[in-house]
């Protein structure tokens, strides 16, 4: 069950914490690392969210985990999120985090979906563009390989999705035949 409203509050408590102790670089390095960990094992959230494992065996996992990996203030943190039952927003809790850090930081998000991976040379000159096009200065580019689009790319920034992929021509084109859109011009 998603509530953005609590990861946000989590979130924000993390941030002011961080800020206060003059750690908050250390502490999005540790949520960067959480992040990757949740994305890469199912297992760890699956285990997040189930009711059978009790408080104090999750707590055990969690600190067997992120021994020696994280900073003992995110260890504390994960630690109060168990306390209170909330280990099950986890993944919710570090996506707010994530885009609290970067709009305190100026940072906007850029998400890249393409039909294979992209090269580092193509990463930069995609950054490069929009940081000299826009008035965007830091970005933080996250790519994603969906197959399904055939070729070409779908760029996502603030909100605004840029399609530009073979797929979305196809289905353009299937729609004006399926309509028969140029028979009416015909006329």
């Amino acid at each position: 069950m998603t509530n953005p409203r609590l990861a946000g509050r989590y979130a924000k408590s993390l941030i002011d914490l961080s800020i206060e102790k003059n750690q908050l670089e250390i502490i999005y390095n540790d949520i960067k690392f959480l992040q990757s960990l949740c994305k890469q094992n199912p297992d760890f959230v699956n285990m997040l969210k189930s009711p059978v494992i009790g408080s104090a065996k999750k707590e055990k996992i969690i600190e067997t985990i992120i021994s020696g990996k994280v900073n003992e203030l995110t260890g504390a943190f994960l630690k109060l999120l168990v306390n209170k039952t909330r280990e099950y927003n986890l993944p919710e809790i570090i996506i707010a985090f994530i885009n609290q850090y970067n709009k305190l930081n100026d940072i906007h998000q850029v998400t890249i979906t393409t039909a294979i991976p992209m090269s580092e040379t193509l990463q930069n000159a995609i950054v490069n563009k929009i940081t000299s096009t826009t008035s965007v200065k830091k970005i933080s580019l996250e790519t994603e390989v969906n197959e399904a689009l055939i070729g070409g790319f779908t760029l996502e920034m603030d909100g605004n999705l840029i399609d530009a992929s073979i797929l979305r021509d196809l289905n353009d084109v299937k729609r004006q035949f399926k309509n028969n859109e140029y028979i009416h011009s015909i006329r």
